[in-house]
């Protein structure tokens, strides 16, 4: 298609959603198919590359952004709400990207993970505390996997900043958050989506993540900027 990859869309509940964007992907030239699997479930999660290897034939490269979002604080933190995010945030991606290395070392090929990770994690601050536990893990874990998957697999991550509206977050807050960065603007998915490949074409680059934020990262906050636009005015 128009960018030379061949795409398969996971999701876990969103069908509509994921089948919109592959009919997207096919109006662009690509072959896209959709795939349903819960990856918090680790049986369901290890079927998924056998599920797209049986329809494509191969796998080059792996997109690791499915994520669980949801409110805590050091308060209302727990054991379950940590697990929910680890086993939705960080595991599958570990799972996968040693999936992918198995079928690329079977077909002597190389190939590349790109993990979606956060700017907040080099601007930390309490709130969505599971989330930020399970992206630092998971940010752990594109160092870790670079090391242990080289040569065959490159493991990178891309952090976004203020992407999508979420939460209670209004139009207006989410509008106004995405100006309280140095560049006045954040990450748009077009932005992702050229980090992203990037990394997948840059075969000189391991373990090492881009930061895709206007550059939010340099400002350190000590609330969520959700919270930080609900209390600012323009």
């Amino acid at each position: 298609g128009r960018t030379g990859w061949d795409v398969a869309v996971h999701y876990r509940a969103s069908a509509a959603e994921a089948q919109e964007t592959v009919t997207a992907l096919q109006a662009s030239g690509s072959r896209a198919e959709a795939f349903a699997a819960d990856l918090s479930d680790e049986a369901a999660c290890l079927s998924l590359l056998p599920a797209v290897i049986a329809r494509f034939g191969r796998v080059d490269a792996l997109v690791n952004n499915a994520s669980v979002f949801e409110y805590d604080d050091v308060q209302s933190f727990g054991v379950a709400s940590m697990e929910r995010h680890f086993r939705a945030n960080t595991a599958p991606a570990v799972l996968l990207a040693r999936e992918l290395h198995a079928h690329l070392g079977a077909r002597g090929a190389d190939g590349c993970v790109v993990n979606l990770l956060d700017q907040k994690l080099a601007n930390p601050n309490p709130d969505y505390f599971s989330y930020t536990l399970s992206k630092a893990a998971l940010d752990a874990a594109t160092t870790m996997l670079a090391q242990a998957l080289a040569p065959r697999v490159r493991v990178c991550g891309v952090a976004p900043g203020v992407t999508l509206v979420s939460g209670a977050m209004s139009d207006e807050e989410f509008a106004r958050a995405r100006r309280l960065t140095p560049l006045q603007r954040s990450s748009t998915l077009d932005d992702l989506a050229r980090a992203v490949r990037f990394l997948l074409e840059s075969p000189a680059i391991t373990g090492t993540t881009l930061m895709v934020d206007g550059g939010q990262h340099l400002q350190h906050q000590p609330r969520d900027v959700m919270f930080l636009a609900r209390g600012q005015k323009d």
